[in-house]
């Protein structure tokens, strides 16, 4: 689109459509949410790729479609078990966590106990990633160098595996 705020006058029109969409994807709300900021953000990144004469309710649709299937094959990825054992020992395993017996839930304990006798410098940034949260977003967020971010979580991990040396 020749336009720069015609193009993101018709991507605002879209965001009910893409929200209607989103969820008959991932039947979540959150998910939905998440995947329509997801798609805007893309397709807002790309607008130099579109061209005038092609249908762009259909190429917003597209670029959703394609950001949930990513997402998915990641998801399934990352939850798949490759056992590479000769005698495939590991997929012979029970697969419980462990947390439901004594043992489990007083390890889970002691390690969490553990996390929390860090000083704020390091507990902080240690928990944000085992949450999930990127080296760069934990550095935003605290306004630290990621170089700092970096080095105290490895810091707070040899701590841990010190601490919790018996458990190996």
């Amino acid at each position: 689109m020749a336009n720069s705020s015609k193009f993101k006058k018709e991507l605002l029109g879209l965001q009910g459509n893409l929200m209607n969409f989103a969820f008959q994807l991932t039947t979540n709300k959150e998910a939905a949410e998440d995947l329509v900021q997801d798609t805007t953000l893309k397709v807002l990144d790309n607008s130099s790729k579109y061209v005038d004469n092609i249908n762009f309710k259909g190429w917003v649709f597209t670029i959703m479609r394609n950001i949930f299937i990513n997402n998915y094959r990641r998801q399934v990825r990352s939850s798949t078990i490759i056992d590479t054992t000769e005698d495939l020992y590991h997929l012979n395993l029970s697969q419980e966590s462990g947390l439901t017996t004594p043992e489990g839930s007083y390890a889970a304990k002691e390690i969490s106990e553990a996390i929390n006798s860090f000083s704020d410098d390091y507990r902080i940034p240690f928990t944000m990633y085992i949450a999930g949260y990127k080296y760069s977003e934990i550095a935003d967020k605290m306004g630290l160098p990621l170089g700092t971010v970096k080095s105290r979580i490895f810091f707070a991990r040899k701590r841990l595996q010190t601490m919790l040396k018996d458990y190996k």
